[in-house]
C-alpha cells in the first residue's frame, strides 16, 4: 500500500503563489504520478501529472501557471502553483499510478488532500 502525505496548501491572495509537495512512502519511484483538484459541488479535475520520462500533461485551466515536477531520489512531487485565480480553490490531492482517466482523478492511490484557499 502507497502512502502520500501532501504539504503546503493554505490561503492565498489572487495572483499569488504556492507550493505543494507530496512525499509517497513507497520504496521506489512511482512510474506515474500527479495531482488533482476538487471544489465544492463540482467534479474531480486532474491538474497535472508526471512520468518517469519527465512528461508533464497539464490541465488547460492550468498550463502556464503551474508546473509539476519529482525527486525521484526522495519519492517527492511538488506542484508550483504561480498566478492563482478565485477558481483555484479546491482541495488538492497528490496522487499515484495515474489511470486512463487522470484527468477526472483517475489515480490508483490518493493522498488526504490539502486545502487551497485564492481570495
Amino acid at each position: 500500500h502507497v502512502q502520500l502525505v501532501e504539504s503546503g496548501g493554505g490561503s492565498v491572495e489572487a495572483g499569488g503563489s504556492l507550493r505543494l509537495s507530496c512525499a509517497s512512502s513507497y520504496s521506489y519511484p512511482i512510474y506515474c504520478m500527479g495531482w488533482f483538484r476538487q471544489a465544492p459541488g463540482k467534479e474531480r479535475e486532474g491538474v497535472a501529472a508526471i512520468d518517469s520520462d519527465d512528461n508533464t500533461p497539464y490541465a488547460d485551466s492550468v498550463r502556464g501557471r503551474f508546473t509539476i515536477s519529482r525527486d525521484n531520489a526522495k519519492n517527492t512531487v511538488t506542484l508550483q502553483m504561480n498566478r492563482l485565480k478565485l477558481e483555484d480553490t479546491a482541495v488538492y490531492y497528490c496522487a499515484a499510478d495515474c489511470g486512463q482517466d487522470w484527468r477526472k482523478g483517475g489515480f490508483r492511490y490518493t493522498g488526504q488532500g490539502t486545502q487551497v484557499t485564492v481570495s
